[in-house]
């Protein structure tokens, strides 16, 4: 099946990209991490500014864009059942997959292949930015860590952060247009700067002089980046624009599978952290990641895990199956029966949900601080607290209204807020 290209793909000339989108409108579905939909509001702008329309399906689409991923497998069969749906459309794929998996893209489909990066060459010259709602800026693209088990690593490359100033410029200009949540994000947010002699405390401090009503949230850091910076870090989180948010993935609680997952941090290491920040932010909102069913997992490393979110108890765990991905060093290894797997997640979640349930009542009729960051419906927002707990208040209250809540009732992943 012949491959539908491109010039030069990994550098698309920017020329290719506006031929194909101009006046045009376009469907776009995205999937994945926060970095996948930052490239595709970017994508967006582009549009935007070439004269193209953003359409809510296919049928009304003279292009379809699909940016993918593929983290795991179910993910990428998912994908792959997308671009199947679309194959008879004028078809343009972007996000993890083409990196990695061009062959199974191309057994199903023959799209036009768009490289983020070309999308982000455009957008410097553009940098425009929508009006309101929650915003994504990038501060990184690649990684510098060993995961054995991860293809997005392999997908997006060695570590390339972006210049300080373009980011601040580009928060800057999303505060002025309306948008009082600001996330951060890359693969690796506490690697920033490592390549360019910079680091990320320098530049949190440097977004806290920013002018403007708005907040930061720090994206997802891999806790053997944040040990040489705990510090520094720690004290950067007191700035009146960051939330007090963590996002850590532990991954395991046992110092073997650690080993073997190639995160290069221990348990204790992670424990270090998370004591670290909430001796200084008692309240602080911790979210974590955890796979279960790794390879050679026993039934007392998964109980180490159980027993780990146990006493750090998360606001927030992302439970994941373990998913063999080409190209990654465990590939090979014989992989657990899907049962296995099934039953950890099913236990585990089940523990997470009691601690979750938990710890929301000891925030129950408490008032706090809130700043309006979306709204969900008419008659309905979505409020963040300084510590990131996401408040539902029904009524219409416009983007940036800040005021005091208490908090009525406890939802599991959000709470139900009565304003004051």
């Amino acid at each position: 099946m012949k491959e539908k290209l491109l010039p030069g793909y990994g550098n698309i000339a920017e020329s290719d990209i506006l031929k194909q989108f101009r006046q045009q409108r376009v469907y776009i579905e995205t999937y994945g991490c926060r970095y996948n939909f930052g490239d595709t509001a970017k994508f967006i702008e582009v549009l935007k500014y070439i004269g193209g329309t953003l359409v809510k399906s296919a049928e009304e689409a003279d292009a379809v864009v699909i940016n993918t991923c593929t983290v795991v497998g179910a993910t990428e069969r998912r994908m792959l059942r997308r671009l199947s749906r679309f194959r008879d459309n004028n078809l343009f794929v972007m996000g993890c997959m083409p990196a990695v998996q061009r062959d199974a893209i191309f057994a199903v489909c023959t799209p036009i292949i768009i490289s983020p990066t070309a999308i982000r060459d455009i957008y410097r010259t553009i940098r425009t930015v929508p009006v309101g709602g929650v915003a994504i800026v990038q501060v990184a693209q690649g990684c510098s860590g060993s995961c054995t088990y991860c293809l997005a690593r392999i997908a997006r490359g060695s570590l390339k952060s972006i210049p300080r100033d373009e980011i601040l410029a580009e928060i800057a200009a999303h505060a002025a247009a309306g948008s009082t949540e600001i996330q951060i994000t890359a693969q690796d947010v506490s690697i920033w700067g490592n390549d360019i002699g910079k680091s990320l405390p320098g530049l949190l401090h440097a977004m806290d002089k920013l002018p403007g009503q708005f907040m930061v949230r720090v994206g997802m850091m891999n806790p053997a980046s944040v040990l040489g910076i705990l510090d520094d870090l720690v004290d950067a989180f007191a700035g009146k624009h960051v939330f007090k948010f963590l996002h850590l993935p532990v991954q395991s609680g046992s110092d073997r599978i650690l080993e073997r997952m190639g995160r290069a941090y221990t348990v204790a290491d992670f424990e270090e952290i998370v004591t670290t920040f909430k001796n200084r932010y008692p309240d602080l909102t911790l979210a974590t990641d955890i796979i279960v069913g790794f390879h050679h997992e026993t039934e007392e490393d998964f109980s180490a895990s159980l027993e780990l979110i146990e006493r750090v108890r998360p606001n927030k765990i992302n439970i994941t199956r373990y998913s063999q991905r080409p190209f990654t060093p465990l590939s090979s290894e014989k992989d657990f029966p899907d049962w296995i797997k099934k039953d950890r997640s099913r236990r585990i979640n089940a523990r997470a949900e009691e601690i979750y349930d938990s710890v929301n009542r000891g925030h129950l009729e408490k008032l706090v601080r809130f700043v309006v960051t979306e709204s969900i419906k008419k008659g309905s927002v979505m409020a963040r607290s300084p510590q990131y707990l996401g408040i539902v208040i029904n009524e219409d209250l416009p983007v940036g209204y800040t005021g005091q809540a208490i908090l009525k009732k406890d939802m599991r992943y959000y709470f139900v807020g009565q304003r004051v």
